[in-house]
């Protein structure tokens, strides 16, 4: 019998706030957490909007020698791990550390650093870099940052697949418990990638949006979608085995029940087409979960706001769920949170379960001129309540990569 994993903690920072309460807040009301990029000079970019974090103090987390010494995505995972733990309530004095782990995922990591001490390097030589340049900047340090805070001294890794990198980690997370090789699973995502690199890369291949207004820039599912909004931040969830979690009093937030990965093997930045890959991964995330494609109830979707992307997805949902497809309630909460690449399914976990928890399904802002392609329901510009037991939240990445979680309203049997 498959050992049960619920959610018993979550944490994140977004450009919606700090905490997951007043994330959730925020999607329940529809706010929009877009707005004019500040941090880099963005006046020759196409691109001038993002879900940018404004007024992150990471010395609020972390002593300030840290600081100086964390990439700024490190400093989102750690700030957003400490608000989980909390919300945890676990007593770490009265746990077997040995049999808590952390999975991290990230698509970038400290390209900050990198950029910023190559700009060094090239103008002061090697004896001004920092000899702190290499752990701040490669994607596993998150997770060993955390797991260093707190003691985690079992399972740890970091997932690196593009935008289904957080997804993939809680997914993994959810299977190292099941399996009985932890109790407890720190797990999701960060980024911090709103560079002038990054955004110039996504500019050239005409992925991110060219619409300047940050309350109407992304449009998921709607005709007149152009592209992404760039977005930073981090989730964190709290996985724990069931009984472990009942015989410390533990508040259950949510219970996974299924995860699906697959790659689509077909191009490096493109879906396949019919949106074949994830249609397969839903699938399994189904099957995994031990229920019927006309449980669920609610997707939360990857729902980039690119032409490509809702496209494939609505048509991968239409072949994996058929007439229930018009039935479901789905909607991409990127619209108010912006793209947050590597971390972007460890959000949309949280914000899922909340929805499973409160009966709420989170809306799509900025919905307007119905797209034929997409002709589904996408909770239009209103969140409303809605009775559901099963939801599903989907990430796709560059690559191929998809991850699919479900996750079920808890129910102590």
């Amino acid at each position: 019998m498959k050992r049960r994993v619920v959610i018993t903690g979550m944490g994140s920072v977004s450009s919606l706030g700090m905490g997951s309460d007043n994330l959730w807040k925020s999607i329940k009301v529809g706010k929009c957490g877009i707005s004019r990029i500040e941090r880099v000079d963005v006046s020759d970019l196409p691109a001038k909007v993002g879900a940018e974090i404004k007024d992150f103090n990471p010395s609020e987390f972390m002593e300030k020698k840290e600081v100086k010494r964390t990439d700024r995505f490190a400093q989102f995972a750690l700030a957003a791990a400490q608000m989980a733990m909390e919300d945890s309530k676990l007593n770490l004095d009265k746990i077997n550390k040995e049999r808590m782990g952390v999975i991290i995922g990230t698509g970038v990591g400290g390209i900050e650093t990198m950029l910023a001490q190559h700009r060094e390097f090239l103008e002061k030589g090697y004896r001004r870099v920092s000899p702190f340049v290499v752990p701040m900047m490669i994607a596993n340090m998150a997770s060993g940052f955390i797991a260093i805070k707190y003691g985690a001294r079992g399972f740890n890794e970091c997932t690196v697949t593009a935008c289904a990198s957080s997804t993939n980690s809680i997914g993994d997370a959810f299977k190292v418990i099941q399996r009985n090789d932890a109790e407890i699973m720190i797990a999701g995502g960060a980024e911090a990638s709103i560079t002038g690199l990054t955004l110039a890369g996504f500019c050239a291949s005409k992925a991110m949006t060219t619409n300047d207004d940050p309350a109407t820039a992304c449009r998921p599912f709607d005709l007149e979608r152009n592209g992404f909004v760039l977005g930073e931040g981090a989730g964190i969830l709290i996985l724990e085995e069931f009984e472990h979690a009942l015989n410390r009093g533990a508040n259950i937030i949510a219970e996974i029940v299924g995860y699906g990965c697959t790659n689509d093997a077909f191009h490096i930045t493109s879906p396949a087409e019919g949106g074949e890959g994830a249609a397969r991964c839903m699938k399994l995330a189904i099957e995994d979960a031990g229920i019927e494609s006309s449980d669920i109830g609610y997707i939360n979707a990857h729902g980039t706001s690119t032409k490509a992307n809702d496209k494939g997805e609505t048509t991968a949902v239409k072949s994996v769920f058929g007439k229930h497809a018009y039935e479901l309630s789905i909607s991409s909460t990127k619209s108010m949170t912006g793209h947050l690449l590597g971390a972007s399914g460890a959000i949309e976990a949280i914000i899922t379960a909340f929805a499973l928890k409160e009966s709420f399904l989170p809306p799509t802002i900025n919905y307007k001129t119905p797209d034929p392609e997409c002709d589904l329901n996408y909770v239009p510009n209103e969140g409303k309540n809605a009775d559901f037991t099963y939801a599903l939240t989907n990430s796709f990445g560059f690559g191929g990569h998809n991850a699919s979680l479900v996750l079920k309203t808890f129910n102590i049997n």
